[in-house]
């Protein structure tokens, strides 16, 4: 309609074709970007941490598989009408490309708060000197409250959001429970042990060039002593 508008004056289009066409375009052009900074991102914080390339890359891998299924749930709900009586949801036929990029946003935020928990602990066995198999066990054993926790509290937010009767709210709702509750038990507490265990030593690889300047660049965290040492109390003086 843009391309027929008449010449000589100025002239609009609006509605909510016009709308959905103009906010369909500005998604297509930043989108790639922002997947292409988010994942740099936590690329580049994850060697950081890790001093590993397979680690942060085998977490991109588990935060599609989780997003993944996340929007597969929420086409299914929202765009077939699947369990839309028992989740009492409004059937839209579509996703709102506004809500997908928001869950796709707040979703990657909380799987990497989540892999960070994780792998925080499991990198301090393996600085330790324990080998892999074990620190992924204790790891895990040591974290696995935490992460559930968390991960309870956050379902029980969004789930709110989801028994709103407002279309956009349910999507943003239902998608965020969803994703929360499928990274925290199927990809963080069973895929991501499970492939870690399999890989070995392998999880720790990096090229000798990225290894040289993780050790000049790199996060560390600086251990505490066993025992706290405090100094003896000054002998009392006065009179008997």
């Amino acid at each position: 309609m843009r391309a027929d508008r008449p010449t000589g004056g100025g002239s609009w289009v609006t509605g909510d074709a016009a709308m959905l066409s103009d906010l369909m375009g500005i998604i297509g052009a930043g989108l790639p970007w922002a997947i292409g900074v988010t994942v740099l991102a936590m690329v580049a914080l994850l060697f950081a941490m890790t001093g590993s390339l397979v680690v942060p890359l085998k977490a991109v891998l588990a935060n599609v598989v989780s997003l993944g299924a996340t929007f597969g749930v929420l086409t299914a709900v929202f765009g077939e009408g699947f369990a839309s009586d028992l989740l009492d949801t409004l059937t839209v036929g579509a996703l709102n490309p506004f809500v997908a990029v928001l869950v796709f946003a707040f979703a990657f935020g909380l799987s990497m708060d989540y892999e960070v928990f994780l792998l925080g602990r499991i990198k301090e066995y393996v600085d330790a000197g324990v080998d892999t198999d074990t620190a992924v066990r204790q790891g895990l054993q040591r974290t696995g409250r935490v992460i559930t926790s968390a991960a309870v509290l956050m379902v029980i937010v969004f789930a709110c959001f989801a028994a709103a009767r407002i279309g956009n709210i349910e999507q943003i709702g239902l998608g965020l429970a969803v994703a929360v509750l499928i990274d925290a038990t199927v990809v963080r507490c069973l895929l991501v042990p499970a492939t870690m265990t399999l890989l070995g030593q392998w999880n720790w690889w990096a090229p000798r060039w990225l290894s040289q300047l993780h050790a000049r660049a790199g996060l560390c965290e600086y251990a505490l002593p066993e025992k706290a040492h405090r100094p003896a109390p000054e002998p009392v003086s006065g009179p008997l």
